[in-house]
């Protein structure tokens, strides 16, 4: 069943790598059966950086009705100014601007319903610091945005989802001497209720399969490593298989990774950004996708950064974008059936 609206997929930092594998998905598109997107940027900027890669791909202005049908035949382009001229791989504080609208777009494309979900490409968060950009990151900023339009509280989840792992950090991006004192039964619960809401709702898996990571070496080793996993952890499991979720542990975070592990859970919770990322970027670095959990909406994201160092050379992997438009243009197919 194909989608009946695009997914808006923003340019990300127009200095960055977005811009290339963004042509080189359109123009393998085919080849890689994607759901029509339309891109939220600078038209100028694709232009410039397709000829710096040898791509001819016609770029055409669209809006959210338009893009179905010019898919085909053009990359349709919601246009945003960069803000300033972009040079590749040379980051400017003028396009914070410029980068912040399309992400503000994207989501209201996709509360509003003409799009059929939003695909974020790479930001530099220290550029949109400069112009005083006031989240950690990608993530808390569609939260924000949602409960701007909702008025809701919404707890964002960040899980990364590859062909051999999904993994979602309980805390993102905090200092880790900050992990432990951040850390709460509540915060552990409420993550995984989210975790397996998505899973069932928007992933089709019926009944999910939640391990949860303890935080110190061994899980604590019955509190000799730390007091954490007991005093914290395992209370928050406790209370959720009182309410019928299939979640285990606190598990010793270095033995629950590898293939047999793996066999036995559907999602690994852990307790800081890198125990997550780690095994789920060893495991699928090029095919992984980061996906944002809790949200009225689908968001997705290639789980890599802006890697100016390669910008506009032609050597950009475009897989995990691939991968990020795919998921996404899957989940909103299941989220509508479900």
């Amino acid at each position: 069943m194909p989608l009946d609206r695009p997914l808006a997929l923003t340019q990300g930092d127009p200095a960055g790598i977005g811009p290339d594998i963004t042509l080189v998905a359109w123009a393998s598109r085919q080849a890689y059966d994607l759901p029509p997107f339309l891109f939220l940027g600078d038209p100028a900027v694709l232009k410039a950086r397709a000829v710096m890669l040898g791509l001819d791909v016609p770029i055409r202005e669209a809006d959210s009705e338009s893009a179905m049908s010019i898919f085909g035949d053009a990359l349709p382009v919601l246009p945003i100014p960069a803000g300033a001229e972009i040079a590749a791989g040379q980051p400017h504080v003028a396009t914070a601007k410029g980068t912040i609208q399309a992400i503000e777009t994207a989501v209201s494309l996709s509360l509003e319903g003409k799009a059929a979900g939003t695909v974020t490409n790479p930001i530099a968060k220290s550029v949109l610091y400069q112009a005083g950009f006031g989240f950690p990151g990608h993530t808390e900023f569609l939260a924000a945005l949602a409960e701007r339009a909702t008025g809701k509280k919404i707890l964002p989840v960040m899980m990364l989802a590859g062909p051999k792992l999904r993994a979602i950090p309980v805390t993102i991006h905090i200092p880790l001497k900050d992990v432990p004192a951040a850390l709460s039964a509540d915060l552990i619960a409420e993550t995984c209720r989210i975790a397996h809401h998505d899973l069932k709702i928007r992933f089709g898996i019926d009944k999910p399969r939640l391990a949860v990571a303890g935080l110190n070496p061994h899980a604590g080793e019955d509190g000799a490593i730390g007091r954490e996993d007991q005093d914290v952890i395992h209370p928050a499991i406790f209370k959720l298989r009182a309410e019928g979720l299939h979640v285990f542990g606190p598990l010793p975070a270095d033995t629950m990774f590898h293939d047999e592990a793996r066999a036995r859970y559907d999602v690994a919770i852990c307790m800081y950004h890198d125990q997550a990322l780690i095994p789920a970027k060893a495991l699928g670095f090029d095919t992984s996708v980061n996906v944002t959990l809790g949200l009225p909406f689908i968001r997705t994201s290639p789980d890599h950064g802006t890697a100016f160092g390669i910008a506009g050379q032609g050597v950009a992997r475009e897989t995990s974008l691939v991968e990020a438009i795919k998921l996404a243009g899957k989940l909103a197919l299941t989220s509508k059936a479900a």
